[in-house]
């Protein structure tokens, strides 16, 4: 855990969830964290707990579908810090229906959101990283797309999309920049209440009832692949319940 300390590290998505967990376990650490989400009072009362423990931490309003707002996510840990160690692309969202069922509302979410929103996340952080001659990527992505299932074909598109885009960049990265995926199965978090589908949103919410693991088992699969050396990159880690098929 010492290669974490004084590592400045942004989270997208921080408001909730998987996101509140990573930076809360990370500052715990020693990690400066700068946290972007839309909701802002979230982001404020995240930010006072990590200060009231002794811990370090910003916050940005960040819609990922405006890429300039990933920029100046960026920007505020550069100011506040001078470096940017690591992009967390945490921000998801999910519509799980047939893909007959046409809604392309959802589809053109998930894909601004998942994959765009992912993209403008490493298109801010790459020059800086450039820049220092370091950094690390980390994407949280999902165990949909690995099991192909009905009702997830776009979400786990984008998913997938995520997956392919990282190992290209891994491959024409010269070890300066590292990259990790993390995909989670199920994992206690508000996930299902922004579905349309309601019988969807109610098989979810049994299922996280049931198996679903605590959001900090993620925060420190997180922990664990940017704590390593410089000249260790840790590819892919899947973290779902052990009871989750």
């Amino acid at each position: 855990m010492q290669n974490i300390k004084g590592k400045v590290v942004a989270i997208t998505g921080a408001s909730s969830g998987i996101g509140k967990a990573i930076a809360l376990e990370l500052a715990k650490n020693g990690a400066k964290v700068v946290l972007g989400a839309r909701r802002t009072e979230k982001l404020q009362q995240i930010v006072e707990e990590i200060k009231n423990t002794g811990g370090e931490a910003i916050f940005h309003q960040v819609d990922v579908k405006d890429k300039a707002d990933l920029v100046q996510l960026v920007n505020a840990a550069v100011e506040k810090y001078g470096r940017l160690d690591v992009m967390v692309n945490n921000a998801g969202i999910s519509q799980l229906s047939r893909i007959d069922e046409l809604d392309i509302a959802g589809w053109e979410e998930m894909i601004d959101i998942n994959l765009k929103g992912v993209l403008y996340g490493m298109a801010a952080a790459i020059p800086v990283f450039k820049q220092q001659q370091s950094g690390h990527i980390v994407n949280i992505i999902s165990t949909s797309g690995i099991k192909i299932v009905p009702m997830q074909g776009v979400y786990a598109g984008t998913k997938n999309a995520i997956r392919t885009i990282a190992e290209a960049f891994r491959q024409e990265s010269d070890g300066n920049i590292r990259i990790t995926g993390i995909s989670p199965g199920f994992v206690k978090t508000d996930f299902a209440n922004n579905l349309k589908n309601e019988d969807m949103k109610t098989a979810i919410q049994q299922g996280m009832e049931q198996i679903a693991i605590n959001p900090v088992a993620i925060a420190n699969a997180v922990i664990y692949a940017v704590s390593q050396p410089d000249d260790v990159e840790i590819g892919d880690i899947v973290i779902r319940p052990s009871k989750q098929n």
